[in-house]
């Protein structure tokens, strides 16, 4: 159980870093994935430890699973339509002090580093929509709510950045 546990957090490690090395925008490093052992194996180094091979192919299968329209919410008109939906939450993953200081009317507030410690207040088969000030943050939260088996979590790229931008009503 722990080894498990410390698998997923080397993991979920490994996908926000290449998550932060892509970017949050379309990218064509993922328009045509590599096979899982020719991406692994493609330096030509087949020592590599059995943990580690594993890690990497949970790595591989992660990004290449990602379904097309990961980022579909990509508008405030988009957003808006989704919030439409009573089940739908948006979670505003910014610290408490931006969420204080304006925020998209009925957001909750997680910080994306207690993420992980407010699950409870997450539903797994309601509509998840997360964003931050600029796109970053709600990038690494959506992964790691994926990684945590939760499949209906999409960000709002725009973010807050957007929505204010749009002049649409921030609350305080």
């Amino acid at each position: 159980m722990i080894f498990s546990k410390s698998i997923r957090a080397v993991v979920l490690a490994l996908a926000l870093g290449v998550c932060l090395w892509l970017g949050v925008g379309p990218s064509s490093v993922l328009a045509a994935p590599l096979p899982a052992t020719e991406a692994i194996l493609q330096e030509g180094d087949q020592s590599l430890p059995e943990a580690s091979l594993e890690l990497k192919l949970g790595v591989d299968r992660f990004l290449t699973s990602m379904p097309t329209g990961y980022y579909a919410i990509s508008n405030v008109a988009s957003l808006k339509s989704r919030l439409a939906n009573p089940e739908a939450v948006l979670v505003d993953v910014r610290e408490p002090s931006e969420y204080q200081s304006g925020h998209i009317p009925n957001a909750i507030n997680i910080p994306l580093r207690t993420l992980t410690d407010n699950l409870d207040k997450i539903v797994r088969d309601r509509p998840v929509v997360l964003y931050c000030s600029t796109g970053y943050r709600s990038a690494m939260g959506v992964m790691t709510l994926h990684l945590l088996g939760y499949d209906n979590v999409q960000g709002f790229p725009p973010s807050f950045a957007g929505w204010k931008t749009a002049g649409e009503m921030i609350v305080k």
